[in-house]
């Protein structure tokens, strides 16, 4: 039947027999090619290819209201003419509220430079230490400076510069009568702490024999004791310290030795790889050119001291 079928067909097409099978074949594979793409409900153009289901779902997950995407920040950045810098509103001296209702504190200081570095305008974003990371992970922020140290699970959701910007430590502060450059020089002094803060412990493991530790009841008390002469020294944070030496210019009360180091880090986005190279270099730069020293010197009341890798 199919002979016939092909010899009929052939003859009406004027085509040789076996020329008339090829072309029935061909239009016969053409059909059933059509019926399976109809059958799949899709062009077959519209398939995804791999990767762009991870690119789609990276674009949504950014928030409305931020144009920034992980990976082009700087050029959105550059493009907008703005930058939004997320800052501390609630620990001086890195960040706060001042009198006139204006951020102000190292972080702000170290935002403004960096907008002023790439000729952009500043948008301040104040944050608290729990929401800081998950503004920069959201877009509402385009960089965090908010005294964010850097650990390893902090790693896991954000970027690091790889030097750190600011002192963040625990250290000795007393007059500059105090001849103490490490744990041994304390023997024969009288040393201040917070009683139960990291500086308890610490002196507590470490003070030689003859340090006689007195132990108040929180880090008012402590400075109080030491600008009323009841102590000799005391352990505290730089921060609190550099609050104290502001506050207090003619007490002549500087940093003895650093106990525990935990400096800071500019926080940037998972992702941003040319902003990660760009904030790196604006680092080194303030630190060489010496702008971080003068800021260190305006808000913690010493000279920049962070360690240096």
């Amino acid at each position: 039947m199919l002979k016939k079928s092909f010899r009929a067909l052939s003859q009406q097409l004027g085509l040789p027999i076996p020329w008339g099978k090829t072309v029935i074949a061909v239009f016969l594979s053409s059909l059933l090619a059509v019926g399976i793409v109809a059958c799949s409900g899709e062009s077959i153009t519209s398939q995804e290819v791999a990767g762009d289901a991870t690119t789609a779902q990276a674009d949504t997950s950014t928030e409305a209201g931020s144009d920034s995407v992980a990976g082009n920040t700087l050029d959105t950045v550059l493009n907008a003419g703005v930058i939004n810098i997320a800052v501390p509103q609630d620990s001086p001296p890195f960040g706060s509220v001042g009198t006139d209702g204006e951020p102000q504190g190292y972080d702000v200081e170290v935002a403004k430079l960096i907008a002023e570095d790439l000729e952009v305008d500043l948008e301040l974003i104040p944050v608290t230490s729990t929401n800081r990371i998950p503004y920069l992970q959201t877009g509402r922020a385009d960089l965090v400076i908010s005294s964010l140290g850097a650990t390893p699970e902090r790693a896991k959701s954000i970027y690091f510069s790889s030097i750190p910007y600011a002192p963040f430590f625990s250290g000795i502060y007393g007059s500059a009568d105090a001849s103490v450059s490490d744990y041994e020089d304390l023997a024969g002094y009288s040393l201040g702490v917070t009683q139960g803060s990291l500086e308890d412990l610490e002196v507590s493991e470490k003070g030689p024999e003859g340090l006689e530790i007195k132990r108040f009841e929180d880090n008012s008390v402590t400075v109080s004791a030491l600008l009323a002469d009841q102590v000799d020294l005391i352990a505290t944070g730089n921060t609190i310290a550099g609050k104290v030496i502001q506050d207090n210019p003619d007490a002549g009360i500087e940093n003895k030795f650093v106990m525990k180091n935990s400096p800071c880090y500019i926080g940037v986005r998972r992702g941003d790889l040319d902003m990660l190279e760009w904030i790196n270099v604006f680092v080194r730069h303030k630190r060489f050119s010496g702008d971080f020293d003068r800021l260190s010197r305006e808000w913690f009341g010493e000279p920049l001291q962070v360690p240096s890798f």
